[in-house]
């Protein structure tokens, strides 16, 4: 599987799965701008160094590639990073999203402000920050692949709700993205990763650190990253969970529900039980389609547009 010619902007690749990615991007045959701020796992501080050491090491082995160290935050940064890109090579065919900081180690009464809006503005304001100027570019020549670093939190931890309340937000990014990219050839889906890195490397249980370490490496990730930019990958606002060898489409489903005439607090506590069933689960590929699930049980018997683009749901 190469991705030859292909150019290639993975954000947050200075350590860890950002960097692994870069170079199973690279050893593919993709040219790779690799982006990092050089901060610390919190955000704080920035050097070129990280960034400038993997271009090193992919220009060793005999790839291509550039360093950008601008911060994906702001506007001005996501438009340098697409421009640095382009001015090297002429092109984007991928965006891997994949900058972060920590979230925080306290409870929702603790955070401070300036915890969460460092969170939220590094995870979710920067994918939109990065991806807007590629978007334009990947219109105009034809095509592309998004892909959003997501995380498995989103399945809930006691800790860390501004970076569980970003990663998830990426996931609805993803899925209105995938139906804005449908009729223009960009592809657009999350990997949520589980791999060992410098914030893995917190565990307390040395036995479990270790068993980490050894198995779910970030090469593990990498590979089906690579296959997720490849041309053969046709999915699109898909979710894949992803770690040590380990592979599993994440889904967002609905149950089939009930319907009450009455709407009164105590009929739906009295079938409560029955909406909660997971008997009947659908699996929506939009939320047009969740609604003609249920709106003809509820009475309408007129036409109902199903879309996958900006058209009213309903006429």
């Amino acid at each position: 599987m190469r991705l030859d010619g292909k150019v290639v902007i993975v954000t947050g690749a200075g350590a860890g799965i950002g960097r692994a990615h870069a170079l199973a991007m690279a050893e593919r045959g993709a040219k790779v701008l690799v982006n990092d701020l050089g901060g610390d796992m919190d955000g704080a501080g920035k050097s070129a160094g990280p960034a400038n050491q993997v271009v090193e090491e992919i220009v060793a082995a005999g790839g291509e590639a550039i360093a950008n160290a601008d911060s994906v935050i702001p506007p001005e940064g996501g438009q340098s990073i697409v421009d640095a890109a382009i001015d090297a090579w002429g092109r984007i065919d991928v965006v891997l999203n994949n900058a972060g900081v920590l979230g925080e180690r306290m409870g929702i009464a603790d955070v401070t402000d300036v915890k969460i809006d460092s969170v939220i503005a590094t995870h979710l304001r920067g994918a939109f920050s990065v991806i807007r100027p590629a978007w334009r570019v990947m219109a105009e020549q034809g095509g592309g692949r998004i892909i959003n670093t997501s995380s498995g939190t989103i399945f809930g931890i006691q800790s860390g709700a501004s970076y569980q309340a970003a990663k998830a937000a990426l996931l609805g990014l993803t899925r209105n993205l995938a139906l804005q990219g449908a009729g223009i050839g960009i592809k657009v889906n999350a990997l949520l990763p589980t791999a060992f890195s410098r914030m893995t490397n917190m565990i307390p249980q040395e036995s479990f650190r270790q068993f980490m370490e050894d198995r779910f490496t970030p090469e593990r990730v990498a590979q089906f990253a690579v296959l997720m930019a490849s041309e053969g990958f046709t999915h699109s606002g898909e979710f894949f969970a992803v770690g040590g060898g380990r592979v599993a489409r994440v889904v967002l489903g609905v149950t089939e529900g009930i319907i009450s005439e009455t709407s009164t607090a105590e009929d739906y506590a009295d079938h409560l039980e029955e909406a909660m069933d997971l008997g009947g689960l659908e699996v929506p590929p939009d939320r047009a389609t969740e609604f003609n699930l249920y709106v003809g049980r509820l009475g309408w018997d007129g036409h109902l547009e199903v879309s996958m683009g900006r058209t009213p749901i309903a006429t």
